[in-house]
């Protein structure tokens, strides 16, 4: 019989203009202590990006998710956080910001296929 884990999962929502406060989901986090994963999905979306954030600077967006990656991969071009234990990684890359990569308030639920849970909440909150 398969473990059931409890995890945590957080939105990654794009915020082009942090006084206007309307943002596009992004991507997502998704993490579990007992079953020490941590990992995240996003994506771009070209279109979408168009209609919000036309004179957004593209490059650093995507260096600073590429970052957020390395942060949850663990990875030494991370940096300092980057080796900070699995659930301190989550818990800075879901702080509250006031920048235009936010992301949502933790939630939580259970699954026994991790990478299944991530999957599916990708496609129903960011696609």
């Amino acid at each position: 019989m398969q473990e059931n884990y409890l995890y945590e999962y957080a939105v990654i929502r794009l915020v082009p203009k942090v006084e206007r406060e309307e943002f596009i989901n992004i991507g997502i986090i998704l993490f579990s202590k007992q079953a020490r994963f941590i990992k995240m999905l996003y994506v771009l979306p070209e279109e979408k990006l168009c209609w919000f954030a036309h004179d957004l600077d593209k490059e650093m967006l995507e260096a600073t998710l590429q970052s957020f990656e390395k942060i949850c991969k663990g990875e030494e071009e991370g940096g300092a956080i980057a080796s900070l234990e699995i659930p301190e990684r989550f818990r800075w890359l879901t702080a509250v910001r006031s920048s235009c990569l936010q992301t949502s308030r933790p939630h939580p639920g259970f699954s026994t296929d991790l990478e299944l849970t991530l999957a599916r909440l990708f496609k129903e909150l960011v696609l």
